[in-house]
C-alpha cells in the first residue's frame, strides 16, 4: 500500500486520508473492516508528520493515479476541456474508452458518459475531503501538542489545505456551477448545492484566507507547494470566470506588477521534462509528475496522460488519444501580416481538409508544431512524425495528428526507465494547471470586459504573449538514431530542438508571428485576446471552459460551427462520427450532475443535490 517518492509533494501512503469513518483499507476493507489490514486510524495519524503526509495525500489528488476512471480525472482535463471542447477529437479508436465517445458527442445524459462524469466528480470531492482532512488533524495535534509545529508551518500547512480545497471545489465549479461546498466543519455529506454566484463568494473566501496564512515563497523550498502569490493569481482568475472583471484587475494587475512570475524565454521551456525548466517562473500551479523515483510502477509520472502519445509505430508505442482537430490546426495559420488567419479571413480560414503535411508552405504560427504532432515534422527529438510508419492508430477515427505539449523529450532523461504499464509513455513532465500565461490573457480579458475598456493595456500583453511566441521553432532535433536527417539535408548533425523561427534548417515549414498595431474598438480587442487563448493555450484542458464562460452565443457558435461548419469546414466532413454530435444548447452550459451523486445525496428519499437545468 505504500507509495515511495523522492519528491517531497508525493511522500506518504495511499492512505493519507482521513475521510469520515478516519481510515481506509485495502481491496477486501468492506468486509474485513472490524479489523482494518493496511490502514491508519485518527491516533496514528496524529503526529506532525502524519499532519504532513495528510497534506502529502491532498495535493496528490491532483491526478487520480489507479483511479477506476483514471482518464476522466486527469490532471489535465483533456477529456473536458479539450475532447468536449474544439480543439481535439477523443482519437484511438471507436471501441477503446467508450464513454469519452459520449462526452465528446455531448450526450452527457448517456449511461457511459455518466461513468465518466461521476469519475471527475468523485475525484474533486475526494480531494476536497483530503484537504479537509488535513484541517482537522492539524488543530487536532496543535491542540493536544503545541510544540509540534512552529506558528509559520502550522499556518503554512492550513494555508495550503484551504488554496487545495479551494482548488478542488473550482475544478467542480467550473464543471457543474452548482456545487455544494465542504469546509472543515461539516458533517453530514449529503449537503445541498450552492448556486454558483454562491460558490463563488466561498472560493474568494477561501483563497483569501489562504493567502493570508501562506509565505511568499514555497514552505520548504518545494517548488510545488500553493504560495501566497499562487493563492493571488488564483483568486484573479476566479473573478474573471465570475464575470467580476474590475476586481479580477485589481487582483492580476498586484500579480503581475509584485508577484514572482514571468513568462519562459522561449515556448519549448513550458512544456518540457528538462528538469531546468520545471516549475519555472511561468509556473503558478501543476501537477508534479514524478518519475524514476523509487515507486515501482511509476504511478507518481504522468498516469492521467498515457493515452495521450503516438502510437505503436512511434517509440512511445501507445495509445493515440487526444487527437489534435483539423479546426485547431488550420487555426495556427496566419496571414501576411503574421495575424491569426481567422481574424482576418473569417469565411475561409477553415476550408482546407486535407493532411497539414510538412512541406504545405501556408504560413504558421509556430506554436502549432510544438503543440501538434504532424506528419513529416520532427517531434521534439525523437525523429519524424510519420503516419506512414503508424504514429496514428485509426486516422479515419482520429484524424492524422498527435499531442505533443505532454511529450517528453528523449534528451530530458524525464521517462520512466522501467516499471509498470508502458514506460515510454510515462514521465516526470509537470502538468501545467494554471501557467503565467494563461494569467496575463485572463488580465486582458478583464481590461477588455470593463465598463471603459483598457484597450491599450489589453494589446500589450497580447503581443507580449507574441513575442515569446516568435523567439524559437521546432527544429531538426537530429541525433544519430533518427530519421530527419535523411528527409532533411540541412538536419545532418543539428541535435538543435529549439531554433529561431527563420532558421535556414527549417524547409518543412512557414512560420510567421506578427504584432497587433492596435486594437481599434472593444470588440476586435475581444477576438485577438480569445484567438490568443486558444493558441497559446491549445490541448492544454481549458477550450470548453473558456467557451461556456463566454456565454451561450459564443460557445454554441463555436462548437456547432466547429461541427456543422465554420470558415469554410466543418469536422463532421473529415471525422464522420462527428455528424451524431447534440447541438450544443443552453443545458451545456454546465455539466449534468451525475445521477449516482442524486441518488447517494438523498434524505427521506428526496436528493439534496439539485440538477442542472435541462438534464
Amino acid at each position: 500500500m505504500k507509495i515511495v517518492s523522492k519528491n517531497p509533494l508525493l511522500v506518504g501512503t495511499a492512505v493519507l486520508t482521513l475521510v469520515t469513518a478516519g481510515l481506509i483499507g485495502c481491496k477486501d476493507f468492506l468486509s474485513s473492516n472490524a479489523a482494518p489490514q493496511g490502514a491508519l486510524d485518527a491516533g496514528a495519524l496524529s503526529t506532525a508528520s502524519g499532519v504532513e503526509g495528510t497534506l502529502i495525500g491532498a495535493y496528490r489528488t491532483l491526478d487520480c493515479t489507479n483511479a477506476s476512471n483514471a482518464w476522466g480525472c486527469a490532471a489535465s482535463n483533456w477529456v473536458w476541456g479539450s475532447v468536449a471542447g474544439d480543439d481535439s477529437f477523443k482519437g484511438s479508436t471507436s471501441a477503446d474508452q467508450p464513454a469519452i465517445n459520449d462526452i465528446e458527442g455531448y450526450h452527457w445524459s448517456a449511461p457511459h458518459g455518466q461513468d465518466y462524469l461521476d469519475g471527475k466528480w468523485s475525484i474533486e470531492y475526494e480531494g476536497v475531503a483530503r484537504a479537509n482532512s488535513t484541517i482537522r488533524l492539524l488543530k487536532q495535534v496543535v491542540a493536544s501538542s503545541p510544540g509540534a509545529f512552529s506558528t509559520a508551518d502550522a499556518h503554512g500547512i492550513e494555508g495550503e489545505a484551504i488554496f487545495l480545497r479551494a482548488h478542488y471545489h473550482f475544478e467542480a465549479y467550473r464543471m457543474w456551477g452548482n456545487i455544494p461546498y465542504y469546509r472543515e466543519g461539516d458533517t453530514d455529506f449529503r449537503k445541498a448545492n450552492e448556486p454558483a454566484a454562491q460558490v463563488v463568494a466561498d472560493l474568494i473566501k477561501d483563497l483569501d484566507s489562504a493567502a493570508k496564512l501562506l509565505p511568499t515563497s514555497p514552505r520548504n523550498g518545494n517548488k510545488g507547494r500553493a504560495t501566497q502569490w499562487t493563492a493571488k493569481a488564483y483568486k484573479g482568475r476566479v473573478q474573471v470566470y465570475a464575470g467580476q472583471f474590475a476586481a479580477a484587475v485589481t487582483t492580476l494587475q498586484d500579480v503581475q506588477n509584485n508577484g514572482p512570475y514571468a513568462l519562459e524565454t522561449s515556448f519549448d521551456h513550458v512544456w518540457t521534462g528538462f528538469k531546468t525548466f520545471s516549475d519555472g517562473p511561468e509556473t503558478i500551479w501543476a501537477y508534479q509528475a514524478s518519475a524514476n523515483d523509487g515507486e515501482p510502477n511509476g504511478n507518481n509520472a504522468n498516469f492521467g496522460e498515457r493515452l495521450n502519445f503516438p502510437y505503436s509505430g512511434s517509440h512511445f508505442g501507445c495509445c493515440g488519444f487526444n487527437q489534435p482537430s483539423f479546426n485547431l490546426v488550420n487555426f495556427y495559420q496566419v496571414d501576411a501580416q503574421g495575424l491569426p488567419l481567422a481574424l482576418s479571413a473569417p469565411a475561409t480560414w477553415n476550408t482546407s481538409n486535407a493532411n497539414f503535411t510538412a512541406g504545405t508552405l501556408t504560413p504558421v504560427d509556430p506554436r502549432l508544431d510544438w503543440t501538434v504532432g504532424r506528419d513529416s515534422v520532427p517531434y521534439k527529438d525523437w525523429g519524424l512524425y510519420s503516419l506512414k510508419d503508424g504514429w496514428v492508430r485509426d486516422a479515419s477515427n482520429g484524424g492524422p495528428y498527435s499531442p505533443k505539449k505532454n511529450a517528453h523529450e528523449k534528451a530530458s532523461g524525464a521517462q520512466q526507465i522501467a516499471g509498470g504499464w508502458q514506460p515510454t509513455q510515462q514521465n516526470s513532465v509537470h502538468i501545467h494547471l494554471f501557467r503565467y500565461a494563461d494569467m496575463l490573457l485572463l488580465l486582458a480579458e478583464a481590461l477588455v470586459e470593463q465598463p471603459n475598456p483598457d484597450l491599450l493595456g489589453a494589446r500589450a500583453i497580447v503581443n507580449q504573449i507574441r513575442t515569446r511566441a516568435s523567439k524559437t521553432a521546432q527544429g531538426c532535433g537530429a541525433a544519430s538514431d533518427n530519421n530527419v536527417a535523411a528527409k532533411y539535408p540541412l538536419c545532418a548533425g543539428d541535435s538543435r530542438m529549439a531554433v529561431p523561427i527563420n532558421d535556414p534548417s527549417i524547409t518543412w515549414a512557414v512560420y510567421r508571428v506578427g504584432m497587433y498595431p492596435a486594437f481599434p474598438d472593444q470588440a476586435s480587442a475581444r477576438a485577438a485576446v480569445r484567438a490568443e487563448r486558444r493558441l497559446e493555450l491549445a490541448m492544454e484542458g481549458q477550450r470548453l471552459y473558456d467557451l461556456r464562460r463566454w456565454g451561450l452565443a459564443d460557445a454554441s457558435a463555436a462548437i456547432n460551427g466547429y461541427i456543422n461548419g465554420e470558415g469554410g469546414g466543418a469536422e463532421r466532413t473529415r471525422i464522420l462520427y462527428k455528424a451524431t454530435a447534440e447541438a450544443f444548447t443552453q443545458r451545456h452550459l454546465l455539466f449534468p450532475i451525475p445521477n449516482i451523486e442524486l441518488q447517494l445525496s438523498q434524505v427521506g428519499g428526496k436528493s439534496t443535490l439539485t440538477q442542472n437545468p435541462g438534464w
